[in-house]
């Protein structure tokens, strides 16, 4: 018999014990859930920070903060889809800024040299994808050092990219007419364009990691490469392959970007900023950085944190002096529960 005094009932002496609410376990449940979640971290973090700026901004959940917010995070998306294939190698490609900068002045001079629209931009995503295959092919037959190589690479085409243009923007071919040209509002001029690309891109890339003969071989050979060799996977390939698709993206949003703009300008400090983000992205997504284990969902929530946080922070009137402060001890706490929510992971056997 349970003995009751006022509004407090407790169960008698060798009694059951009381049942815990449910609408508390379940709510328990459901964060540990997500929690345990590869991109749980992020998920956590990105919605804490949009209910932030929600209510302390007035102006932050409208249709022109959501614009301005896109050519920022869309093309980040796309490009760390690309590094994440590559860090999940345990390698890092340094030189995706430099590409994302160097094939807009490819497809220019191809286009410029009598070529058309379409072919031009062909030849150009070819070269970017040829790039992918050097920098592949220095660090699985050569033995160089991702890091090293890339780093060559970058400088390497940031200088390109000066001479070819002379140091001055250009215009870019099919963007005259702005909003009425087709082309512009497919690739980049479309005020959505840039997000419906990043979220077919991470979508396809996704199935590709989780259930796609080269997705399982690039999480085999970054967390074993050795052994995944003893085991049969041409793993200088999968290596080539994954420098290739990074570089590819790259150069793609290199191209929306520029048709977005209208111009390519050379500006060899953007792209690097770009790279470090990029970086930033995917880490903070929930992909390590010593390989073996990656998302590209995550990388895309991580590049929606950092365009949020840049945007919210902008809206508030942020210095720009203190703004890159700001982002870095945001970047800092989001990849400390990055560590936490895998060490829970690795305790609940889902790591």
């Amino acid at each position: 018999m349970a003995v009751t005094s006022g509004a407090e009932t407790r169960p008698a002496p060798g009694g059951p014990a009381p049942r815990r609410a449910p609408a508390a376990g379940g709510a328990l449940s459901i964060a540990k859930k997500l929690l345990t979640l590869r991109e749980g971290s992020i998920i956590v973090v990105t919605l804490v920070t949009f209910v932030y700026f929600a209510i302390t901004t007035s102006n932050f959940v409208t249709a022109n903060s959501f614009k301005s917010l896109l050519p920022y995070f869309a093309p980040l998306a796309i490009i760390a889809a690309g590094e994440v294939f590559v860090m999940i190698l345990g390698e890092i490609d340094l030189s995706v800024g430099a590409v994302y900068l160097f094939t807009p002045f490819m497809w220019h001079v191809f286009h410029h040299a009598g070529l058309p629209l379409y072919p031009s931009i062909i030849i150009a995503l070819l070269i970017a994808m040829l790039i992918g295959v050097v920098n592949g092919i220095f660090v699985a037959y050569v033995g160089i050092a991702s890091f090293v190589a890339t780093l060559g690479m970058l400088f390497l085409l940031d200088g390109l990219s000066l001479v070819i243009s002379h140091s001055t923007p250009v215009q870019v071919p099919g963007t005259k007419i702005g909003a009425v040209n087709n082309f512009a509002q497919i690739f980049g001029g479309g005020t959505y364009s840039e997000l419906f690309w990043a979220i077919g891109i991470v979508i396809v890339l996704q199935l590709v990691l989780s259930f796609s003969r080269w997705g399982i071989y690039t999480v085999s050979v970054g967390g074993n490469r050795l052994g995944a060799a003893e085991a049969g996977i041409r793993t200088r390939q999968i290596l080539v392959r994954n420098f290739v698709l990074a570089a590819l993206l790259s150069g793609f949003v290199g191209i929306l970007e520029v048709v977005r703009t209208t111009s390519a300008t050379p500006d060899p400090s953007g792209s690097n900023t770009i790279l470090l983000e990029v970086v930033a992205a995917a880490i903070i997504g929930g992909t390590l950085m010593t390989g073996g284990d990656g998302t590209i969902v995550g990388a895309l929530i991580g590049a929606l944190f950092l365009g949020m946080l840049t945007e919210g922070l902008t809206i508030k009137g942020v210095s720009a002096s203190y703004l890159d402060l700001y982002l870095g001890i945001a970047i800092l706490i989001a990849m400390t529960l990055n560590v936490i929510v895998r060490r829970v992971r690795v305790g609940s056997g889902r790591g």
